[in-house]
């Protein structure tokens, strides 16, 4: 009996949503769950305080996965992320201050162009290995950011900000705050999700044996080239999406802040920390991090010193826990290897 291309087209999603269903397992959706636990307490308490400060986790947690997709899972390590992030904010805040656009399809637009970037610089910058990567991607971040600082229609280096009129179309600043928060939720759960499927997919099978040894994997017939800009151009998206939110919550984007080389080196301990390669580890590594570092910005003694303890708490993890504290879990206690990604 001949299979009409209807029918062909049914078993063939039917069998797409049974691989998606059977991805997804418990450890998936409990990191969701406690996601959107976290981010409930402060709708649930009305409390500011507490919704700035899981506001900042939760970026970090976002920037860290998606340095996680490019770094942990293709072994490249690329210092020079954040310029996703001062991308992504620029475009979408040019487009609110200009155009009236609201932030939600201004954030898309945004990343989506930053993933467009990330695929046409990755094409070339991706056939680098080793250090030349990861400085070629230091080089790209402070061109664009002379760049920006040079060009006019993005405020030079004065940058942009809002009116306080901007926000009446959102009810109000303190509206408008709320819907920040709601979005950075959103983009955090889709950040992890991705980095969850594409580690438990064909292409993140790929990508870990590019990883592992990259001529081996070329000669099993997969195209690294092709994996690797893949990863790199989904990988832009979601700090994107974050600095668009991030700067229409401060009003005010800067060329210094928005490119920030330091945020970058920040996001890669975060990584190391919690264990690249994992899915768990940056959410881990991002949120110890994150509170790790306002207490060393809020301390009178170590305020000033806080980038070099970043620097040295990356060395200790290269020379004494370098799976970071989620690899060494699983290594320490395999039986967890079933339940942590």
């Amino acid at each position: 009996m001949k299979t009409t291309a209807t029918e062909s087209r049914a078993v063939v999603g039917t069998r797409f949503g049974e691989r998606i269903r059977l991805n997804l397992q418990p450890f998936y959706w409990l990191m969701l769950a406690l996601i959107l636990l976290a981010a409930f307490i402060p709708i649930v308490t009305g409390s500011s305080n507490l919704r700035e400060q899981l506001f900042l986790v939760l970026m970090a947690v976002i920037l860290a996965s998606s340095v996680n997709i490019i770094m942990g899972y293709t072994g490249y390590v690329s210092f020079g992320h954040i310029v996703f992030f001062g991308i992504g904010g620029y475009i979408a805040f040019f487009l609110m201050l200009n155009y009236q656009v609201h932030l939600v399809p201004a954030a898309l637009v945004a990343g989506i162009a930053a993933s467009g970037l990330a695929l046409l610089i990755g094409i070339p910058v991706l056939r680098l290995r080793g250090a030349y990567f990861a400085l070629a991607t230091i080089g790209i971040n402070e061109a664009v950011r002379s760049f920006v600082n040079n060009f006019e229609p993005f405020g030079g280096s004065v940058g942009m900000f809002f009116n306080v009129q901007v926000f009446e179309a959102y009810g109000g600043s303190r509206n408008a705050l709320w819907l920040a928060y709601y979005g950075i939720v959103a983009v955090a759960l889709l950040t992890v999700t991705a980095s969850y499927l594409i580690k438990r997919s064909k292409f993140g099978l790929g990508l870990m044996a590019i990883r592992e040894d990259q001529d081996a994997a070329q000669v099993l017939g997969i195209n690294p080239t092709r994996y690797k800009v893949a990863a790199y151009t989904i990988s832009a998206l979601f700090p994107a999406l974050a600095g668009a939110i991030f700067f229409f919550k401060n009003g005010i984007i800067e060329p210094a802040p928005a490119f920030n080389l330091t945020a970058s080196i920040v996001s890669l301990v975060a990584v190391m920390l919690g264990g690249f390669g994992t899915v768990a580890g940056p959410i881990i590594g991002g949120v110890v991090y994150d509170r790790l570092r306002e207490f060393l910005l809020t301390s009178s003694i170590f305020s000033s010193l806080h980038v070099a303890i970043a620097g040295v708490l990356l060395l200790l993890i290269v020379l004494f826990v370098p799976a970071g504290l989620i690899g060494e879990l699983r290594r320490r206690i395999p039986i967890l290897r079933r339940f942590i990604e």
